[in-house]
């Protein structure tokens, strides 16, 4: 299963809650795929400032199940709109 970059719905919000938003997002559209979280084999994160790490992370680490984690990149970047702080593409088994 592979997704776009995704991005928060509510862009207003602060990156652990745009994380938030993003992350349930995934759970959905790998439900819908047939697979889950268990099975993302690995993730990309962009974040549009690195001091928003430990605020995504906050989000990420208790999301991602025990046993399960899948190689992940962080970098900076631009993204798409300034109000965007973070971007997430997964690629998940099924």
């Amino acid at each position: 299963v592979y997704t776009a970059g995704i991005v928060a719905d509510d862009p207003s919000a602060d990156a652990s809650g745009q994380t938030r938003q993003i992350l349930a997002k995934i759970d959905q559209y790998l439900a819908e795929a047939g697979s889950d979280k268990t099975k993302i084999l690995t993730a990309t994160i962009w974040l549009a400032d690195m001091k928003d790490f430990p605020a995504m992370n906050s989000m990420w680490d208790p999301w991602v199940p025990p046993g399960a984690t899948a190689a992940r990149a962080c970098i900076e970047s631009k993204l798409a709109t300034p109000a965007y702080k973070v971007e997430i593409r997964v690629v998940a088994a099924r």
